[in-house]
């Protein structure tokens, strides 16, 4: 994909800048009115930017669309913030069914009107690409300007600085400030952008999907009894995109015996992916404890928020769980490495631990999350003894954490 991205995006990045030179008409854009929202690969980012939907709605009283690989969609049914008829998905399991998906997403923004885009990915040319061929008079996004990034042509109407020193949440919702502003601005947004415009909103389960929540324990834990266990969820997985976010199984494995040893009532439930099944499965046998359970697989998506209700606390890798949960008040310790918690920690009742290593991140949104590190001591570094100090806080002093 990186590769198609840089010696196909390039070239068509610069054909379609000198094709909109002749043909573009500034200064029509107009209130938007019918948003479409890009961000194609990362299913967190789906949780990070719902703060940017809801104010684009609020501020503009907008209809609100998305674009989002196939793979990825079920992530946009946490909040639902967009409509699911509103959501078109594109298929990436090969250059044919892109390039399908690709023509039909033109045609698709012209049926439903799109006047404004808001491409929220951090320099991908193929979705600036989207961004420019969509038709909208309104096309805002991030630009380089003298910052190192990656070439994109000259897209854009509303070109907004994207700040490395700010949370990620906030840089989306700037992308709407640049909308909103009543003056042309270089670069977008020169606005002040507070912590309460990034809350998330909570999820509610009801009983029954409660009960059925905890049905589906007692299928994987024959013995769990609601009174009497507490569950507490490991989530050791992360995108193949960037394995090095993985924290070491053996360290799970440490942090599991501990746990299991010094509560008698908790039990540790593996989550995953279905086709996680057998590195949870791996871990679960290491461990060998009656009270660690694979539960990878057991639930859909759109159980999670259930699932996150029933537990009293999640220990995840950087991944999308970790923001999955911040539509729960569970607590929620999230393991920091390539990435840096300063920008992407999730919203939620959140504390990130991350070792502090001088190469640590060593990835961002200019070296497109490339890095040449094979060997990640930055999560090696992050001891078992330093997370079950924050697991103790939380089962035997009920803090919450608000660290994110």
């Amino acid at each position: 994909m990186r590769a198609i991205d840089r010696w196909v995006g390039i070239p068509l990045c610069f054909l379609l800048t000198l094709l909109q030179l002749f043909t573009s008409r500034r200064g029509e854009g107009g209130k938007p009115r019918r948003i479409l929202f890009l961000e194609l690969s990362e299913m967190g980012s789906t949780i990070l930017a719902d703060p940017a939907m809801r104010k684009a709605r609020q501020v503009f009283e907008a209809e609100l669309f998305f674009v989002i690989f196939k793979r990825n969609a079920a992530s946009l049914d946490f909040l639902r913030t967009v409509p699911e008829e509103n959501v078109y998905t594109i298929r990436e399991d090969s250059l044919l069914t892109l390039a399908a998906d690709t023509l039909g997403f033109l045609a698709w923004c012209r049926r439903r009107r799109i006047d404004t885009v808001v491409d929220l990915e951090l320099f991908s040319r193929f979705t600036a690409l989207l961004t420019g061929m969509s038709g909208a008079a309104n096309r805002v996004g991030f630009y380089r300007f003298h910052n190192e990034g990656l070439y994109r042509g000259e897209l854009l109407t509303h070109r907004v600085a994207y700040n490395p020193h700010i949370h990620i949440a906030k840089n989306f919702v700037a992308l709407i400030n640049a909308l909103a502003c009543p003056v042309v601005e270089t670069p977008y947004s020169k606005t002040f952008i507070p912590d309460e415009e990034i809350t998330i909103p909570r999820i509610i389960a009801g009983e029954r999907d409660s009960e059925r929540m905890r049905a589906t324990v007692r299928e994987a834990f024959p013995a769990y009894d609601p009174d009497q266990h507490r569950i507490v969820l490991f989530n050791p997985n992360a995108s193949e995109l960037l394995p090095q976010r993985r924290w070491p199984q053996s360290h799970f494995v440490a942090l599991a015996n501990q746990v299991l040893t010094h509560w008698q009532d908790v039990v540790i439930l593996i989550t995953g992916a279905p086709d996680e099944d057998f590195q949870a499965e791996k871990l679960k046998s290491r461990t060998d404890h009656p009270r660690m359970v694979n539960f990878a697989g057991k639930v859909r998506l759109s159980e999670l928020p259930t699932l996150y209700e029933l537990a009293s606390l999640m220990v995840t890798n950087d991944s999308g769980p970790g923001h999955f949960a911040s539509v729960t008040d569970m607590p929620t310790i999230v393991l920091f490495g390539p990435e840096t918690p300063a920008l992407y920690a999730p919203l939620g009742n959140t504390e990130a631990i991350t070792a502090h290593l001088a190469c640590s991140p060593c990835v961002s949104a200019s070296n497109h999350r490339k890095t040449a590190c094979r060997d990640p001591l930055c999560m090696q570094a992050i001891p078992p003894e330093r997370v079950f100090d924050s697991i103790r806080a939380v089962l035997d002093d009920g803090q919450l954490l608000q660290l994110g």
